[in-house]
């Protein structure tokens, strides 16, 4: 399976039937992408959630279902503003228990057109531990900043763990370490989002090897990573992510 699919046919902007293929592709993108973060372990059994943005309209899992198992047609369209559902639903199917952090996310950072919340392991187990995820490599400080923040215990699905995040997300941090639960991404897509949770458990996974043998950490210096900022390299990948 493929992100995004094909359509048949021209289609002019505007029309009824251009906003049906769009909504579609992103159902299927949406569902592409839940399985790839099964798939590469950044999330497990019906752990984690994820949303997309288009226009005032936000695609939300379903709670209680694996990301992997979630059909195109499963995706729950919510009103941006008021967080309403925009059909009924079927009986015992409700928005992902996260659905607030997921809108304050859209409505604090409108560049964000995704939102990707997972559990995965290492890199929560280590922010858990108090260790720090300052930029190790360059790919690090391109696509994760010069430092993710992270956040204590929140108990989820409320308004803490919404202001706590956004509060975040507000400072620029495009991704977030919740301690004792998990890790959140917002991106100008969902392939850029995903590519950020990997991306930071690369890093859990190289800080993980460097303390079982027993060394310390050595974080890139700020003069490094400023450099780092300054080459057009990274900047012609950052922008290459951000395309569909």
């Amino acid at each position: 399976m493929t992100p995004g699919g094909g359509t048949t046919g021209p289609l002019r902007p505007g029309t009824d039937r251009t906003r049906g293929n769009i909504m579609l592709t992103l159902r299927r993108e949406l569902s592409f992408y839940g399985q790839e973060l099964l798939r590469t372990g950044l999330t497990s059994a019906a752990g984690g959630n994820m949303s997309a943005r288009q226009g005032n309209t936000v695609l939300v899992s379903p709670s209680g279902v694996s990301l992997a198992e979630i059909s195109p047609r499963d995706w729950i369209a919510v009103d941006l503003a008021h967080g309403a559902t925009r059909r009924p639903l079927r009986r015992n199917v409700r928005p992902t228990c996260e659905i607030t952090l997921h809108l304050g996310c859209y409505l604090e950072r409108q560049d964000a057109q995704a939102v990707m919340h997972t559990h995965q392991i290492l890199a929560t187990a280590l922010a858990t531990a108090g260790v720090s995820f300052k930029a190790l490599f360059p790919d690090f400080v391109a696509m994760l900043g010069h430092e993710v923040p992270t956040i204590d215990y929140v108990i989820p699905a409320g308004k803490g763990i919404r202001d706590a995040v956004t509060a975040r997300l507000k400072k620029g941090a495009n991704v977030v370490i919740l301690k004792n639960h998990g890790v959140l991404a917002v991106g100008a897509n969902l392939k850029e989002a995903c590519f950020r949770l990997q991306l930071l458990e690369d890093a859990a996974r190289f800080m993980h090897t460097i303390l079982s043998a027993g060394k310390k950490i050595r974080y890139l210096s700020s003069a490094q990573m400023k450099a780092i900022d300054r080459l057009e390299a990274e900047d012609y990948r950052k922008l290459l992510l951000k395309r569909k």
